[in-house]
């Protein structure tokens, strides 16, 4: 079987879905490499670099499509909303098409890819259980966006993150605060401890209280009753608009008092909710610095702007949606060794075996047959009940 490792087409994505150290493995399993000519230029991988560990190179995107199997992407539509739809004229029916997609923002690309007649496999749906963070694409490369958002705010902070002794005198350390300690916020108050920093950090999740204090910083506790915010997925749930309003009046009292505030707060498929308000961005001193991972769908500040850098009142806040991106190398290699492990669940001997009795598989496929397949999306779509195929006729011995 091929495999279609194509370039990234969304402006300023630079990572790309496998990386040469993984073509053996992809070979081992089953699966031959087809690269589109400089698919991995952007995350440092050139050509010859495939080709060493065993890929094809083919003459064009459109050939590497259609010579194969499968086709493995970053961003597919959805995740690609305007360049991704140029593919969908080159996929074949019952080609897999996996990658990041969208599904529960974009389901209307899913919708599109279905009627394509390809088999999709949307990473977003991997189902958040033990046997399958091997396979979660998201939790990768929220590793990556927490470390470089504490980056980025020491970057911009005019202040050093440790505090240091030194004959000119005790320089204080810089205070963080990280909002959200799922896989991006764990990470950055990691970061931040590692740099030095006097790091507190806030979740809506009780749960997650211990993890936090196991790194090293100070849990915030709110007056407020949170005991059930959490889903079976281990997301954090929405709030009650009276729970969300006494959440943010608490929080600028903490956040006033902060160096740098690092937000990554999000709810699958919804508006990121509102958790800096503008009138506690203005208690912050000036030089002060916000980083707001949850940017992309709305922003956890009522002052985010989606990929722009502004200054309000002495603080920076910025709003990148796309951190993953900017360390392209890692990224590329973590994205790329989970899509493997998924690709050798779905293959046996040789062959792709899409079993529905596996919950991996069956969470995580979008479209078949030229159907939506999760039922929430198609609730969204107006779809109504998912359709089975007929079963087929049974065949007679009899003479």
């Amino acid at each position: 079987m091929k495999a279609a490792v194509l370039r990234e087409t969304y402006p300023g994505e630079r990572r790309v879905a496998i990386v040469p150290a993984l073509v053996p493995a992809m070979a081992k399993i089953g699966w031959q490499v087809v690269l589109e000519p400089g698919a991995g230029v952007s995350a440092g991988f050139a050509d010859g670099d495939y080709t060493e560990k065993g890929a094809e190179i083919a003459a064009s995107r459109a050939e590497a499509i259609g010579a194969s199997d499968a086709v493995l992407q970053v961003r597919s539509l959805g995740a690609n909303v305007d360049a991704g739809r140029r593919d969908l004229a080159h996929f074949k029916r019952g080609q897999v098409l996996i990658g990041l997609c969208d599904p529960l923002g974009q389901p209307q690309a899913v919708k599109d890819l279905a009627d394509c007649g390809v088999t999709l496999f949307a990473l977003e749906l991997i189902p958040r259980i033990t046997r399958a963070q091997s396979m979660d694409v998201l939790s990768s490369m929220a590793t990556i966006a927490g470390y470089k958002a504490v980056l980025l705010a020491a970057n911009h902070l005019p202040k050093m993150f440790p505090m240091m002794m030194t004959a000119a005198g005790t320089l204080t350390p810089a205070k963080v605060l990280v909002i959200g300690a799922g896989v991006a916020g764990l990470q950055a108050i990691a970061s931040a401890r590692r740099l030095g920093a006097v790091v507190q950090a806030y979740d809506v999740r009780p749960a997650v209280k211990e993890q936090i204090e196991s790194l090293g910083a100070k849990f915030v506790q709110l007056d407020l009753d949170t005991a059930n915010a959490e889903d079976k997925g281990g997301y954090a749930k929405a709030l009650t608009e009276e729970q969300e309003q006494q959440q943010r009046a608490q929080l600028a009292q903490v956040i006033g008092h902060c160096d740098v505030v690092i937000t990554t707060a999000a709810i699958p498929g919804r508006r990121s909710p509102l958790l800096v308000t503008a009138d506690a961005v203005h208690r912050m001193a000036k030089g002060s610095v916000i980083v707001d991972l949850a940017a992309e769908r709305g922003g956890n500040c009522e002052l985010t702007q989606a990929d722009q850098t502004i200054e309000v009142g002495g603080v920076t806040i910025l709003g990148p949606t796309n951190l993953a991106s900017e360390i392209p190398q890692h990224a590329s290699q973590m994205f790329g060794k989970n899509l493997v492990t998924l690709l050798q669940l779905l293959t046996k001997k040789g062959e792709l075996v899409i079993d529905l009795k596996d919950e991996v598989i069956r969470e995580t496929l979008a479209a078949k047959d030229g159907q939506v397949q999760p039922q929430r999306l198609r609730d969204t779509l107006g779809l109504g009940p998912l359709t089975l195929p007929p079963e087929p006729a049974p065949v007679s011995h009899l003479a």
